[in-house]
């Protein structure tokens, strides 16, 4: 499916009535390592208001009541140095359409900490401790519906989601594949790093608990075999920019399309780049960050995320819908 059609998503999104969004930062604990810090975005009908959130400025009401009840769930991963506020408008969208949206940040892959950026096997347990959290430890937890949770993945949190829902990566392919393209970004980061990429299958958790995904750009993509997909049932809807310079399609998004034996929901996105699905960049992103903020030449990041976030609530609201 090209990204076209979400204009028609765009159309029945707008016949919906949005709620506004509250806003709470929140530590998670993890069992082997210091907490985990986030944010939880939610369905809110308290006054909301602009505040800053890390580089970008979001109007949410902080702290504000929880509205509805049996809600769905969404967890987030984040790609490599990023942050749980990434993603802060598709966050947005989904929590006033209806969705309780929760995220945190990697340790050790963040933007302060790249100490673990090799050590992929911690991100899928990151995201089990938050979900464990939001079904067990939140103020709010009986307002969810444990039964409607979903996943957004970004590049490493796009892997995440993949390993999260079933997949089961073969990491013996990252040297080779890396001896054959090392100028690739993860490629060099990987050099520059001396922990060896390598996780036995094991040490992967998967979630059953999360029964549909939207992954975006995924990374080390050619490291799922058709054979290590073949766990993956949930729904997927999987995007791709064809102009990633990060992680060449071919190689990662498309190898995990041709790999899932059940075809995702695919978008191609014109004249996209690999950054194209963080937030539209705000000056002190493009000060601080500003490879995040590089697009190809005539991209449009905030005009695409006009489609791109209601292409995303529709799908989970199709794949996770209330119960009667």
């Amino acid at each position: 499916m090209k990204i076209a059609a979400a204009a028609l998503v765009t159309v029945l999104s707008a016949a919906a009535p949005a709620l506004a969004a509250g806003f709470e930062r929140v530590t998670v604990p993890d069992s082997e390592n210091p907490p985990l810090e986030g944010g939880i975005w939610y369905p809110s009908e308290a006054p909301a208001s602009s505040q800053q959130l890390g580089l970008y400025q979001q109007t949410v009401a902080v702290d504000g009541a929880v509205s509805g009840r049996g809600l769905p769930l969404i967890v987030m991963s984040h790609g490599s140095g990023g942050s749980f506020e990434g993603h802060y408008d598709t966050a947005l969208a989904l929590a006033e359409a209806g969705f309780v949206v929760a995220a945190v940040t990697h340790t050790g892959d963040n933007y302060r900490d790249h100490s673990g950026f090799t050590r992929v096997e911690n991100r899928p347990r990151h995201i089990k401790a938050l979900v464990d959290y939001m079904l067990a430890s939140w103020p709010h937890r009986d307002l969810i519906d444990p039964a409607r949770i979903g996943m957004f993945g970004f590049s490493a949190g796009g892997f995440t989601a993949l390993v999260v829902v079933g997949g089961t990566p073969d990491l013996n392919r990252v040297a080779p594949y890396c001896a054959a393209h090392p100028d690739e970004w993860a490629c060099r980061k990987i050099r520059e790093n001396p922990t060896e990429a390598r996780a036995a299958p094991a040490a992967f958790v998967n979630d059953p608990r999360i029964s549909a995904a939207v992954i975006a750009a995924p990374a080390i993509g050619y490291s799922f075999t058709p054979e290590g997909l073949a766990g993956i049932k949930a729904p997927i809807q999987l995007w791709r920019g064809d102009s990633d310079e990060i992680l060449p399609h071919s190689r990662h998004a498309q190898n995990v399309y041709e790999g899932l034996s059940t075809k995702p929901e695919y978008h191609v996105v014109p004249n996209a780049g690999h950054f194209a699905f963080l937030a539209p960049c705000t000056a002190l992103a493009e000060k601080f960050a500003p490879e995040i903020c590089r697009d190809p030449a005539g991209f449009d990041r905030a005009a695409f995320h006009r489609e791109f976030n209601p292409a995303v609530v529709a799908f989970f609201k199709a794949k996770l819908p209330a119960r009667p």
